[in-house]
């Protein structure tokens, strides 16, 4: 069955090791939406806005909208990584995406993604990490995942658990 993984959370909390992970299982293509705003320079912060522009998230997702809709039509699974700290974001996927989708949110607390940030080859900081990770956390969405005291292989197994 078709279907596409959002995962969210704050800088720092693992999503893209995770991802890559769940991917490997699922023989699933990764997309990331931080690559995918870098690479066409959608990541600048706007300062009265608290952070990069719903309208430049919309934009990302446009972008790979093409090849998300390719792999879905050929039976693939697909996992989008990102902090979506817009919930118009993820409902943009949702709405334009025909298949099933599953939404998780992962959490750890602040201190916890500063330091693997700092772990980082190239790191945010840690006043982007503490930005970051208030913006997501004023909203859940889909099925919450605690990161705290969990290897990533372990929250692969409970994200897996909630897809059968």
């Amino acid at each position: 069955m078709n279907h596409f993984i959002i995962i969210r959370g704050p800088l720092g909390v693992g999503k893209t090791t995770i991802s890559k992970k769940l991917a490997k299982i699922l023989d699933a293509e990764y997309v990331s939406i931080d690559t995918v705003l870098s690479d066409n320079e959608l990541d600048k912060v706007n300062e009265s806005e608290g952070g990069i522009p719903v309208k430049n998230f919309i934009k990302g997702n446009k972008i790979v909208m093409p090849q998300i809709k390719d792999n879905l039509s050929n039976g693939k699974t697909v996992i989008i990584d990102g902090c979506f700290y817009h919930k118009e974001q993820i409902k943009h996927f949702i709405n334009n995406l025909n298949a099933s989708h599953f939404t998780f949110t992962l959490k750890a607390p602040v201190e916890v993604c500063i330091e693997r940030d700092k772990g980082r080859e190239r790191g945010y900081g840690e006043g982007a990490a503490m930005a970051v990770h208030c913006m997501v956390s004023k909203f859940d969405y889909g099925t919450v995942i605690d990161t705290d005291s969990k290897t990533a292989d372990e929250v692969v197994q409970e994200i897996v658990g909630h897809l059968n």
